[in-house]
């Protein structure tokens, strides 16, 4: 009787922690859910601020872009402008400008002949 006392007293341990380890299981599933629950607001606030910082990015990519294009198509005009002036003055004045171009010429075999 003895031997079936010891083994009704394991029997009884062996659902005892087959119990506590569901118990302690069951804990740990909601202590995760809870911490899971509790990180998805910051998680989401991180995500969301990521996003933002994303599109001021792009904002100011796509506006440095429209400015370069509007200084650029300014500098093109601004290159015309100045090469017809030049033409002109190189027609009206072509006396002048020879004169110019062979002292221009004059100063810089010397400013580059002394190197």
């Amino acid at each position: 009787m003895e031997t079936t006392g010891k083994m009704a007293g394991i029997g009884d341990a062996g659902g005892t922690v087959a119990r506590t380890v569901d118990q302690a299981t069951t804990g740990a599933h909601k202590a995760i859910d809870k911490a899971s629950d509790a990180a998805r607001p910051a998680v989401d606030r991180l995500a969301s601020g990521a996003h933002q910082a994303v599109d001021k990015i792009a904002g100011a990519a796509t506006q440095a872009v429209e400015t370069l294009d509007l200084k650029s198509e300014q500098l093109k005009d601004a290159q015309t402008r100045l090469t017809e002036n030049c033409r002109e003055y190189v027609r009206d004045n072509p006396m002048t400008s020879l004169g110019i171009a062979v002292a221009a010429g004059f100063l810089l075999s010397r400013l580059l002949g002394s190197r």
